[in-house]
């Protein structure tokens, strides 16, 4: 009996020490007013606290070029002159010191972020008076081979033109451009062109090997819209916002050779309605103007006609 009392005197000596320590350390915890931490509180100051979420930027700037673009090819002495020009030769060496510090993998690793898109495309046209100028592109179409250039062919209409290089990038292009094609394919002022852009030599030479089996892919009614083009774009890509060349381009041009819309790798539903909406718009001023009231046809005067970007 007296063993039992013991230990029942023993376990309230006991169960008092727990509470007293509990009161104890609840004084310390609510000591100068603070609250006791939650366990969501415990952990977020542990990991720290979530990153921003990396949220795509909209375009904000013209793409494309100061000079009008020319079919006129330049002369040697021209070449010489613009080596000889410190603003071009800064521009280029700036441009090479970028293109070293790339890696070789650098286009292929971008593609794991937001599928190698960098840019949202606008809901609304650029303004005239800032876009910029679409560099002349040559190549030879899938129809007679024969060699075509952009200056030539977008010149007077509307076009909607997509930069291509790999398989992904026709994906890319397919869908922005599929519901405006379908809508104004077979408005005379519309045109779509294709351009299949491999500035690698052995790449563009597979490719004009397998011409053949590039025909029998793209439709026949635009064979002769879809060039071949080998041409150099190192010093025009950033421009053009052509960053990466594993993903698709889309752009709008209209009937004076300037970039009015821009797109980039997979297509938004609202970014594929708005090159939709701006094309629209585009073919109805085109139809809305005098005949005899264009813009002149490019000259040799008009090689270098600069278009000064104005901000605010």
């Amino acid at each position: 009996m007296s063993f039992v009392s013991s230990w029942s005197a023993r376990n309230l000596v006991h169960q008092r020490d727990s509470l007293r320590r509990s009161f104890c350390s609840t004084r310390v915890w609510r000591k100068d007013g603070a609250e006791p931490q939650s366990q969501n509180a415990l952990q977020v100051e542990i990991e720290g606290p979530d990153p921003k979420p990396n949220v795509l930027p909209p375009l904000n700037r013209p793409l494309g070029v100061r000079e009008r673009p020319t079919t006129i090819v330049k002369t040697r002495t021209q070449r010489m002159k613009e080596l000889m020009d410190s603003d071009v030769r800064t521009a280029q060496r700036r441009h090479l010191i970028k293109e070293a510090g790339k890696g070789y993998f650098h286009d292929m690793n971008m593609t794991r972020k937001h599928g190698g898109k960098t840019w949202i495309a606008p809901k609304v046209l650029i303004r005239e008076d800032k876009a910029l100028y679409l560099p002349n592109i040559s190549g030879k179409n899938l129809q007679d081979n024969k060699t075509k250039n952009t200056t030539t062919m977008c010149y007077g209409r509307v076009t909607v033109l997509a930069m291509l290089g790999t398989k992904i990038s026709e994906v890319h292009a397919q869908g922005f451009i599929d519901p405006t094609h379908a809508r104004f394919s077979s408005n005379p002022h519309y045109q779509y062109i294709q351009i299949n852009l491999q500035e690698n030599l052995l790449k563009s030479f597979l490719v004009n090997l397998f011409a053949n089996s590039l025909r029998g892919t793209v439709p026949p009614e635009l064979h002769a819209n879809y060039l071949v083009s080998s041409q150099n774009m190192e010093y025009v890509r950033e421009p053009l916002g052509m960053t990466n060349s594993k993903v698709g381009y889309v752009y709008l041009i209209d009937e004076n050779l300037k970039i009015r819309w821009g797109g980039c790798a997979d297509a938004a539903l609202e970014e594929t309605q708005a090159l939709e909406s701006c094309t629209g718009v585009l073919l109805k001023r085109l139809e809305k103007k005098p005949k005899d009231h264009g813009t002149p046809e490019p000259t040799v005067a008009d090689t270098v006609s600069p278009t000064p970007l104005k901000t605010g």
